[in-house]
């Protein structure tokens, strides 16, 4: 039993990993292209949106997206041969969308924090915008940063209902743990159910562990 239940649990957790390193590029990115202008409230209006939206309409407008019959879709299964749904790559896909609000939030935030005299004296040194926030804006929103990561980690862990639309449930292939209990749920497998709930409990409660410790070694600083 534990062998079959490892599977899963070891999946969720490499998707999550990939995902989280995806969505840390992805939210340092923008923020370095809209940091300090208008279209960052627009920008993060829409990439925070999967946090509030239904997972099955997120799921549909990734597979209008990304499904066969898409320009997207179709060209990547020309080059690739492989496709973007009922794949590990669209668990990892689904996973970063569902993650990158997350980090974008708590990394925005942070980089927003710091003295933006700070920013100034970089400019007036010679650095451009970017190298002030490189070199300046980012080491001191570390621990913000970090926090978005750890987040954005349990979160890409844990998701159900967009990978389950986008990745499938294949076992062995797609099916993460969070499918996984699903399914132990309802054939009726309680102790397996049990040791997945319990795990992924465990997961959630240490990335938060880890949250609020960065949180009180930033505010101690």
């Amino acid at each position: 039993m534990f062998a079959v239940l490892l599977a899963p649990l070891v999946l969720s957790l490499q998707i999550a990993v990939v995902a989280t390193l995806l969505a840390g590029s992805l939210a340092l990115g923008l923020i370095a292209l809209t940091h300090g202008r208008r279209s960052a409230a627009l920008f993060d209006a829409v990439l925070t949106a999967p946090l509030v939206l239904p997972p099955t309409v997120l799921g549909y407008y990734l597979l209008t997206v990304l499904g066969r019959r898409s320009a997207l879709g179709g060209a990547w299964e020309a080059l690739t041969g492989s496709s973007f749904v009922f794949t590990r790559t669209g668990a990892v896909i689904a996973a970063t969308i569902t993650a990158l609000p997350l980090v974008l939030q708590s990394a925005r935030a942070a980089i927003d924090a710091v003295d933006p005299t700070l920013l100034d004296a970089a400019r007036t040194l010679g650095a451009t915008r970017l190298a002030a926030l490189r070199r300046v804006a980012l080491p001191l929103a570390s621990r913000g940063v970090a926090a978005g990561l750890l987040l954005g980690f349990a979160r890409a862990c844990g998701d159900f209902g967009v990978t389950l639309m986008i990745a499938g449930n294949i076992p062995g292939e797609t099916q993460t743990a969070s499918l996984a209990l699903y399914d132990a749920v309802l054939a009726g497998r309680d102790a397996d159910a049990r040791v997945l709930a319990v795990a992924l409990t465990l997961v959630a409660v240490v990335m938060i562990g880890a949250v609020q410790w960065l949180g009180r070694r930033a505010h101690a600083r």
